[in-house]
C-alpha cells in the first residue's frame, strides 16, 4: 500500500509531529522534496511532502508562501525546528490551517534524508508488491485457461483478485460468459459503450463511470471476433488492476485464437454434413451430427436459409453459434453463399435473431419436412421470392396461394410474357378480333366451348375459329397441357 502521512507521524523513529488537527493525514505522499526557495512549488508535480527549515521564505510572506503549496497539490509541508526556528511559526500554522494543509513538526534530532528514506523505501515495497501482484494474476490466469472451460476459468478468477463483475459480450452483443452469473443482466444498459468499443478501427480500452463506480470495456484483439471484455465494480481501479485486465485480455486472446482454429474446423465439418444430409448418406451424417453437437431437430423440421446482401457468412454463423448455446435442438452450417439451419418447427429464435434486426439478412424458411433436401429446396425458393419481392422474411408456406408468379421476377415474367403474345397483341391492335381476351376466357373455362362462348357473348363456331387462329399466330398446340400453362402464366403478367 502506498505510505500516507498518518505512517510518518506514527512511524516513532522519525519522531513527527502533526501541528494541524484538521488535516488529512491519510493522503498518501507520492514523493518527498526539501527547499528553502521563497516558493518552491513551481517546481513540484503535486503530491509531495515538502521539507524545510524556515529559512527561505521572508517573515512577511507565509500565507503567500502556504497558498502556492496548496495551489500546486502537495500533501504536506513538514518544518524543522531547532534551526532557524524554535518552534513552527504562528503565521505558518495559521495558512496550513486555513488551506487544509498538513503541516508536520520535524525535531532536530531527524535529518531530512531519514523521512526521504522511509518514503522512498516504501514507495519501492509498493512497487514491488504490485509487481509481484501483476505478476501472480499472470500465472494464475494461464493457469485458469489450460483448464476445461477456460475463459469461464478465467473470469471467474478476474472477478475474485479485483472484487468485480466480469462478462465477455459477442460480435451479436450477447453476453458468452459472465461472472457471477447475474453480471450478464449488466450488459444491457452498456451496449451503447460495447458497440463503440467494437466499432473503433483500431481496438481500445474505454473506461466509463456508471453509479459512482467504474466500468473498464477492452475488446479482445483477434481479427473477425467483435467479443469484447466488460469488467465493473463499485470503485475506480488503479493502475495494478488495469495491468491484470490487460493480462485477462492477452489470456482471452489467446483462448479465443485457439477457439477460432477449432471452430473454422468445425464449421468445415458442418458443412459437408450438411451436404451428406442433403445427397446422402442422410441418416449418417445425422447421427454424426448429433453424437458432435447434441440431437438434431426430429421429424418435422424446418430449413431455415439466411444470405447477407453483402460479406461473408461468418458473422451469421458466430451469432448462430451463440443461439445454439441457449436454445433447443438446432443445427447449421455454410453451404454455398448461404448459411443453412435445421430447426424444430415451432422454433422461431434462429430466424427472428437474425433476419430480425439485420437488415442486410434476407431468409427463407421451409415448411415442415422430414428430408432436408426437400426442406433446402423450399427454404431457397422462398428466399429467393423474397428476394424479388423486397422481403427480408419469407416462408414457403406463405407461396402456395400465390403460384408461380410469386417466384418469377417481375422483369423476366413482363418480357416472357410480352413475347409469348406478341402476335396475338398485334392482331388485336389492328381491329381483326379479339384474340387475347378470348383465349384468357377459353383458359379459365378449361377449353370448354360452350360457357366460355358465352361469357363472350359469341357463338361456339366463332371460339373455334378464334382459337384456331391463336394457334396459327402462335405456333403452339393449344390441346398440350403445357401450352396452355404458359398461356395462362403470360395472361396472368399481362393483367397486371
Amino acid at each position: 500500500m502506498p505510505i500516507t502521512l498518518r505512517d510518518l507521524v506514527t512511524d516513532r523513529t522519525l519522531g513527527l509531529r502533526s501541528v494541524c488537527p484538521s488535516a488529512d493525514l491519510d493522503r498518501e505522499v507520492g514523493w518527498v522534496h526539501s527547499s528553502e526557495l521563497p516558493d518552491p512549488a513551481p517546481y513540484l508535480d503535486g503530491g509531495e511532502l515538502l521539507l524545510t527549515t524556515g529559512l527561505g521564505p521572508d517573515a512577511a510572506g507565509p500565507a503567500r508562501y502556504v497558498a502556492g503549496l496548496a495551489r500546486h497539490g502537495l500533501v504536506g509541508l513538514g518544518f524543522g525546528t531547532g534551526l532557524g526556528h524554535d518552534a513552527i511559526p504562528d503565521e505558518v500554522v495559521r495558512a496550513c490551517a486555513g488551506h487544509g494543509l498538513a503541516l508536520l513538526e520535524i525535531p532536530e534530532r531527524t535529518p531530512f534524508i531519514a523521512i526521504t528514506k522511509a518514503v522512498s523505501a516504501s514507495l519501492a515495497a509498493d512497487s514491488y508488491a504490485q509487481v509481484v501482484r501483476t505478476d501472480e494474476a499472470q500465472r494464475a490466469l494461464t493457469a485458469a485457461a489450460l483448464g476445461r472451460s477456460g475463459t469461464s476459468r478465467v473470469l471467474r478468477g478476474l472477478a475474485g483478485r479485483l472484487g468485480a463483475w466480469v462478462l465477455v459480450s459477442d460480435a451479436d452483443g450477447a453476453v458468452r460468459h459472465a461472472a457471477p452469473r447475474t453480471a450478464g443482466r449488466r450488459a444491457e444498459a452498456l451496449l451503447p459503450e460495447i458497440d463503440r468499443v467494437r466499432a473503433h478501427r483500431n481496438p481500445t480500452s474505454v473506461t466509463v463511470a456508471v453509479n459512482g463506480g467504474q466500468v473498464v470495456l477492452q475488446p479482445i484483439r483477434l481479427p473477425g471476433s467483435g467479443a469484447v471484455l466488460v469488467v465493473g465494480r463499485d470503485r475506480a481501479f488503479s493502475p495494478v488492476d488495469r495491468q491484470v485486465i490487460g493480462s485477462a485480455v492477452s489470456v482471452l486472446t489467446l483462448l479465443h485464437s485457439r477457439t477460432s482454429a477449432v471452430g473454422r474446423a468445425e464449421r468445415r465439418l458442418r458443412t459437408a454434413l450438411l451436404r451428406l444430409m442433403v445427397d446422402g448418406p442422410a441418416q449418417e451424417a445425422r447421427e454424426i451430427a448429433g453424437e458432435l453437437w447434441g440431437p438434431l431437430p426430429g421429424a418435422g423440421a424446418r430449413v431455415v436459409v439466411l444470405r447477407r446482401r453483402s460479406g461473408s457468412t461468418r458473422e451469421l454463423l458466430d451469432v448462430l453459434e451463440s443461439v445454439a448455446a441457449r436454445s433447443g435442438p438446432l443445427f447449421f452450417g455454410a453451404l454455398d453463399d448461404v448459411v443453412v439451419a435445421v430447426v424444430a418447427a415451432d422454433a422461431g429464435e434462429p430466424v427472428t435473431a437474425l433476419a430480425g434486426p439485420r437488415p442486410d439478412v434476407r431468409a427463407g424458411v421451409s415448411d415442415p419436412v422430414d428430408d432436408i433436401g426437400v426442406g433446402l429446396r423450399q427454404a431457397r425458393q422462398a428466399l429467393d421470392a423474397g428476394a424479388h419481392r423486397g422481403n427480408r422474411l419469407v416462408r414457403f408456406g406463405e407461396l402456395a396461394g400465390e403460384g408461380l408468379r410469386s417466384l418469377v421476377p417481375d422483369a423476366d415474367a413482363a418480357a416472357f410474357a410480352e413475347s409469348l403474345l406478341r402476335p396475338l397483341v398485334t392482331h388485336d391492335a389492328h381491329g381483326r378480333g379479339d384474340l387475347v381476351r378470348s383465349l384468357r376466357e377459353w383458359l379459365a373455362h378449361h377449353g370448354q366451348w360452350d360457357p366460355a362462348a358465352t361469357r363472350l357473348g359469341v357463338h361456339r363456331h366463332t371460339l373455334r375459329a378464334r382459337m384456331d387462329r391463336v394457334a396459327s399466330l402462335l405456333g403452339r398446340d393449344l390441346d398440350s397441357p403445357g401450352v396452355r400453362s404458359e398461356l395462362w402464366f403470360a395472361l396472368q403478367v399481362d393483367a397486371t
